[in-house]
């Protein structure tokens, strides 16, 4: 096994010069040595055929015992030096201090095809920002990551991906719903892979410590290799920096929106700094179209993170980096344009993702009205977001009366759906009727390039359940399964109609299919 070891970060920034691997406040320094705690019984339970080529590898090498050994924590490759960054981040709207790769550990850069990727194992032990954790990962939150981030970059979603998923051998201790009663789960580890895994938070510690050395050689560094058109280091590249991660991360939440996706831990520190959706926790799709949902427990009073607010939420995020550059930049009012131009593109791009949705390709200003009714609409009942998207697809200009037929599958109560709502939806089927007609495509036009939009099929959380079930009994064939079909999600896949499904009943409740906790 022959990898292309380019390392950049942990060789051209400032590293911690104390080398034991114990809980400390880390300063001056980007990142900490750290090596992998080495498992008892690893093995590889699935690899991306996909990241191994963009690395590099064959199918031959996903199956060495060197691959083996490097993605479970048991070995290291030749001439890197793993470690774990520093950055601090704001939790809930609070400034939370140093954080840092707690249970992530970066093996090495890797270049192909002129494409960098870091390969990062998440789970792999303790390190000197685990704080009271033990630095490990369970098996049930490793299959959602290696699955969701897969399943998000063939949505088209900008995401960070993973190369491979593997069980330790070893039993871990999590309380998964934080009520007292923690039991041993099996240990596993996901090996990560992005261009880079730099986030907000990694410049907020500098910032936050008045540490400005360090907070420009990271900015430089980073611009360096991820933004290199900006040119050299000053005050303009500074902020043309910001505007490129700010319209990068408006890019990555309006694909969020689309698709119904909520990550559920928007912290700063899970801000990816090159826009792409990072750190999968208790992530979910919508099932009932509600603005109001989050999956994540830990949020469900405040609901910091629910599905409608998370385009503010990532522009609260932006005005905490543009705090942490502000002293580099020196200056507010570019930072403070920067800032407002999100707002008024987000309503722009906002609405153009939703006239996609709708199979609409011209602009017409009544438009907002007709999405909004939509939105209110959906909300009437419970309504599955997924399936109601894909099968309006199927709807033919001209024929309002029979538009609720072909949508009724995605309501999860029929009887809900009484005279009062039957009536707000007609209305609304015969304004969308009159706006098709301003179209020039065909319904069957319509409806290809609607599919490209709206997908058939997402990774919800009942699904990933099922699988984990099976794994934790040994059979790890459903992941493969789901992993295969949700490299096409916008296909019709007839061997796969199965899961073109409303959430079953007995997932509204349980565990791991309706709200989840941060616990991995």
């Amino acid at each position: 096994m022959k990898l292309n070891i380019k390392d950049t970060f942990n060789i051209e920034l400032p590293a911690d010069p104390n080398v034991e691997n114990t809980r400390r406040q880390v300063k001056e320094a980007c990142f900490s040595f750290v090596m992998p705690r080495k498992t008892s019984k690893p093995k590889i339970i699935h690899v991306s055929p996909e990241m191994l080529k963009k690395i590099g590898l064959t199918p031959k090498d996903g199956k060495s015992d060197t691959f083996l050994r490097v993605f479970t924590g048991n070995g290291i490759l030749p001439t890197t030096k793993p470690y774990a960054m520093c950055y601090g981040g704001h939790q809930f709207g609070n400034w939370a201090g140093q954080l840092g790769d707690g249970r992530a550990i970066n093996l090495c850069e890797v270049e192909h095809k002129k494409e960098r990727w870091a390969l990062q194992l998440k789970g792999a032990g303790e390190t000197p920002y685990s704080r009271t954790a033990d630095g490990l990962a369970v098996l049930r939150s490793s299959i959602r990551e290696y699955l969701c981030s897969e399943a998000m970059f063939h949505l088209g979603v900008p995401t960070t991906r993973a190369l491979s998923l593997a069980i330790t051998g070893d039993q871990v201790l999590r309380d998964v719903m934080y009520d007292g009663n923690p039991e041993y789960e099996k240990g596993a580890i996901v090996c990560r892979t992005s261009p880079s895994f730099i986030r907000f938070g990694n410049f907020e510690i500098f910032a936050a410590r008045g540490d400005i050395p360090n907070l420009k050689k990271l900015t430089n560094y980073t611009i360096k290799h991820f933004f290199p058109h900006l040119g050299k280091p000053s005050k303009e590249s500074y902020l043309q920096f910001f505007k490129e991660v700010s319209e990068r991360s408006l890019a990555m939440v309006i694909e969020w929106q689309r698709v119904g996706f909520v990550h559920g831990v928007m912290n700063t520190d899970n801000m990816s700094i090159l826009g792409l959706t990072i750190d999968y926790g208790p992530y979910g799709w919508l099932e009932g179209y509600d603005h109001g949902w989050t999956p994540n427990t830990t949020d469900r009073q405040f609901k910091r993170y629910k599905y409608g607010s998370q385009p503010d939420i990532v522009l609260w995020n932006l005005y905490q980096l543009a705090n942490a550059l502000y002293p580099i930049i020196e200056e507010t009012k570019g930072l403070e344009t920067i800032l407002a131009e999100y707002r008024a593109s987000y309503n722009d791009q906002y609405l153009k993702m939703m006239r996609s949705k709708l199979g609409l390709f011209s602009n017409v200003e009544e438009d907002k009205l007709l999405i909004k009714d939509l939105e209110e609409n959906l909300q009437l009942t419970e309504t599955d977001m997924t399936i109601f998207f894909r099968n309006l697809g199927n709807y033919e200009t001209g024929s309002p009366a029979k538009a609720l037929k072909i949508v009724s599958y995605a309501f999860y109560v029929p009887s809900e759906v009484n005279r009062t709502v039957k009536e707000k939806w007609n209305n609304w089927f015969e304004q969308y009727d009159n706006r098709l007609l301003l179209e020039h495509s065909s319904s069957k036009e319509r409806k290809v390039k609607m599919n490209r939009v709206n997908p058939k099929y997402v990774l919800r959380n009942y699904m990933a359940q099922l699988a984990i079930d099976d794994a934790d009994k040994g059979d790890y064939k459903l992941i493969d399964e789901l992993f295969t079909m949700l490299k096409k999600p916008y296909a019709n896949q007839p061997e796969n109609e199965k899961w073109f499904a409303k959430r079953p009943d007995w997932a509204r409740h349980k565990v791991g299919c309706s709200m989840l906790s941060c616990s991995s």
